[in-house]
């Protein structure tokens, strides 16, 4: 037995039982949360969710603490969300014994230096996309969490979409055929004029790596790795409509210094062309995250805005029922679905991070592999190449080879 699982073992809540044949303990595994916002609340959400409904768990997420900026604010967060401690410290966190999966939402600066630490101390770790602001960034995370031999994982969410996952099982089926085409969007509105937002960390380059690019793109990018495998060239294009941004308090601007939106060619290893794109100026769009893959036997077609919606076409379908059919991803025998409600009945986006936090779990607890189903830092670092390799190709205006 691995010394990460008997310490889970050690400190098992014999309160939680499987009621299935002779009583079976279930582990803890204390979390320790830097970031208490938007991801902070959709992965607590998460680990809150999971004893109840991913039933049996594979263990019990402790809520042992969170960590962020301000003292009352974080304090408020850690009482509301139920966490035994807070800290305004990342370090002193991490030095808390009960913590033994680090899970890091914060600005993408602060991805590395946390992550590296909570590794060389023995705690396992999952980090909000993207993994880093730069392959290099990335590559020192992946040695660290590669040295340390504890499990990791870049919390590329939309992989555990039952939807998705039924693609990838259709495409690895060879229903499709021979695949030729990708195309990707993912689509937001929220730094058009109108808004008048002021500057945030988001359009700083030093903060964030780049813009729409490793915000939005880096999830389409996963996606095609996680359908297609690899990819072998980019030939891209950036544009920052807004140069300038009114700062946020007090008087003046601060230059824009990341890309409002990308589109690229890209070719796969295995000969598929596609295209993909990413913007936050793309009217309309609150958060459409879209794909559509052709084969020789057939096509696929996915819209996050419609969650449990996979839209597929078959040629051999009789010619009286042939077209694009709406396949309602709500079956028992969908992935993930026997575990939420009765046939028909719709999940949401909070979901995928149950899914993905208890595949995570379950990992820890039975020393599986994160791969292929979940995305390690190997699959960050490659995705942060692939960012890389199209901020060169928009610079440069030359078709670039992605080398990781």
């Amino acid at each position: 037995m691995s010394r990460h699982k008997r310490r889970l073992m050690s400190q098992t809540s014999f309160t939680q039982m499987i009621a299935s044949g002779a009583a079976k303990p279930i582990p803890e595994i204390g979390i320790g949360m830097l970031g208490y916002a938007f991801m902070g609340k959709a992965h607590t959400n998460a680990f809150k969710t999971i004893p109840h409904m991913m039933y049996p768990p594979p263990a019990i997420p402790r809520l042992a603490a969170l960590c962020g900026l301000g003292e009352s604010q974080v304090a408020e967060a850690a009482q509301r969300y139920g966490y035994e401690a807070h800290y305004t410290d990342w370090r002193k966190m991490l030095e808390d014994e009960r913590v033994q999966l680090f899970d890091n939402g914060g600005s993408n600066d602060i991805h590395a230096e946390p992550t590296i630490l909570a590794a060389q101390m023995g705690k396992h770790v999952i980090c909000e996309k993207p993994l880093a602001r730069n392959a290099e960034e990335a590559k020192a995370m992946l040695d660290a969490v590669t040295k340390a031999g504890v499990k990791h994982m870049v919390a590329f969410n939309y992989r555990f979409v039952p939807a998705v996952r039924l693609a990838r099982e259709l495409i690895q089926s060879g229903k499709l055929g021979r695949i030729y085409h990708f195309r990707a969007v993912y689509l937001q509105e929220w730094l058009l004029p109108h808004y008048d937002l002021p500057f945030v960390w988001r359009m700083d380059k030093n903060l964030a790596g780049s813009g729409a690019l490793g915000d939005l793109g880096a999830h389409t990018i996963d996606l095609a790795r996680y359908l297609l495998g690899e990819i072998k060239t980019v030939n891209a294009l950036t544009r920052t409509f807004v140069p300038e941004r009114r700062l946020p308090v007090g008087e003046g601007s601060a230059k824009v210094t990341v890309d409002d939106a990308y589109a690229a060619l890209i070719e796969f290893h295995s000969g598929v062309i596609g295209t993909i794109e990413a913007s936050r100026f793309s009217t309309g769009n609150r958060n459409r995250n879209s794909f559509e893959i052709n084969g020789e036997r057939g096509s696929l077609r996915f819209d996050l805005q419609r969650l449990n919606e996979l839209e597929i076409y078959f040629v051999d379908d009789p010619a009286e029922t042939q077209g694009f059919r709406s396949v309602s991803v709500t079956e028992s025998v969908h992935p993930w679905i026997s575990n939420w409600w009765p046939h028909g009945h719709i999940i949401g986006w909070e979901h995928t991070f149950v899914h993905e936090m208890t595949h995570l779990l379950d990992c820890i607890v039975n020393d599986k592999d994160i791969a292929p189903l979940g995305a390690t830092f190997k699959d960050g670092y490659i995705n942060a190449v692939i960012c890389d390799a199209i901020l060169k190709s928009a610079e440069t205006k030359r078709q670039v080879d992605v080398i990781a």
